[in-house]
């Protein structure tokens, strides 16, 4: 809980000192829900994985539920609409998907005696009948308290939205999770984002009324955009954790390009280094920002966790390379990768034949230049450069064994001007 709270990630918590008594007296367990509504997983369901793998090495025993019966209605919270239901085969799939994607990342983080649970709500809410969920469920829940939720209480007002019987009645089906992974595995307490308070806090009554043991909750805050929009899975320009969908590179040109602020954020947030060296980082990074010593590091670790060492050090590898001008070190499999957002055409080979392609038809043809005399006066100011050598010049043509990887020529003019010029 020191951990959690140095690092601001606790936004709700019941009774803060009963929870550290109770975390105090033996061996405990924790649980977090992940929603199967995408075959991925984004960067901010990154955040509560590393709250099961602090509470894993505090020597709290970390649960993973996956949400297999839930997923096939899908959690209103935060969603001004009703999500797109999905078949029971695709969310079955996702389940899947998330299982290996997870496995691999704790694995990374943790000894094999840590590895969290791993349990999906399928395996009793495909069994529960309607009349069984009603008697000894639905009793316990106050249509008038429930109504009075954030969530619930927007989307009823809404007369373009409203909200169905079906999003009402998720909070039902997450405190049923709660009681039977306390009835089953020993469970007390849920974690969540801060999005969650008002569906845990309805577990929590649950579950003390039902089976009179204490159960607690502790939610961190959400992972938020600069402009306050959240890293979800249905929204535009998520970072996936899944290779891909957002690979190494691009994950980790993510990281290393965060702002200062957001560079601190995330280190409190997602790094696992220890408070002493990060608190370092943390001073070593305000006398000298411009180094970008902490979006280094973070880049460096969070790309490790989520896609293993070689991927980080190849991606990191690109990155120097790219930075120095030396495409040539980027190799034919990231390629791709590095320049993903790059103006991209394809030529025939056979330009390439005979004497080649002159350096100024090719520069007019990719966009560079707007005439000969353009594209002489370009190459004469030192301005362009092919695979990262510089054109000298005005005659110079391109031939085959100017190739990149057998294939590619790069094109640069000046210091941000750049085209892939694909020869097949």
């Amino acid at each position: 809980m020191d951990e959690l709270s140095w690092r601001g990630l606790i936004h709700d918590s019941t009774d803060p000192a009963e929870l550290r008594e109770h975390l105090d007296s033996g061996a405990r367990r924790v649980y977090i829900g992940f929603d199967p509504t995408a075959p991925s997983l984004t960067i901010g369901n990154l955040l509560p994985m590393t709250l099961l793998i602090r509470a894993a090495r505090a020597g709290v025993a970390p649960v993973v539920l996956f949400g297999g019966g839930t997923g096939l209605i899908g959690d209103p919270s935060g969603k001004s609409v009703e999500r797109t239901l999905l078949s029971a085969e695709d969310v079955a799939a996702n389940v899947a998907l998330h299982q290996e994607l997870m496995r691999e990342i704790f694995a990374r983080a943790l000894e094999p005696e840590q590895m969290p649970q791993f349990v999906d709500n399928a395996a009793w809410l495909g069994r529960l009948g309607m009349v069984e969920f009603l008697r000894d469920v639905g009793k316990h829940f106050p249509v008038g308290e429930m109504t009075r939720r954030d969530t619930v209480r927007r989307r009823l007002e809404d007369p373009n939205v409203g909200l169905s019987y079906t999003e009402f009645s998720y909070a039902l089906l997450q405190a049923y999770d709660f009681r039977r992974l306390c009835e089953d595995h020993g469970v007390t307490l849920q974690m969540g984002a801060s999005d969650q308070w008002g569906n845990i806090v309805a577990g929590i009554d649950y579950v003390r009324r039902v089976l009179r043991t204490p159960v607690y909750g502790v939610t961190c805050p959400l992972l938020l955009r600069s402009d306050g929009t959240k890293f979800g899975k249905s929204e535009q320009g998520a970072v996936w954790i899944s290779g891909d969908r957002t690979s190494p590179y691009t994950f980790y040109q993510f990281v290393i390009n965060l702002s200062d602020e957001d560079a601190r954020r995330f280190a409190l947030f997602f790094s696992l280094t220890e408070r002493e060296p990060l608190e370092k980082l943390f001073a070593q990074h305000a006398e000298t920002p411009a180094r970008r010593a902490l979006q280094r590091h973070l880049a460096r670790e969070m790309t490790t966790l989520v896609h293993g060492e070689a991927a980080m050090e190849a991606a990191e590898a690109a990155s120097e390379a790219l930075f120095r001008g030396d495409v040539r070190a980027i190799g034919a499999e990231m390629l791709d990768d590095v320049f993903a957002d790059v103006p991209s055409v394809t030529e025939p080979a056979s330009r390439l034949e005979g004497d080649g392609w002159p350096v100024v038809d090719l520069l007019i043809a990719v966009g560079l230049a707007s005439s000969k005399r353009d594209a002489r006066e370009h190459v004469g100011n030192g301005a362009v450069l092919l695979n990262g050598t510089k054109v000298t010049d005005s005659a110079a043509t391109v031939v085959t064994t100017d190739l990149l990887h057998g294939s590619v020529i790069l094109v640069r003019r000046g210091r941000r001007e750049w085209r892939v010029v694909r020869f097949s």
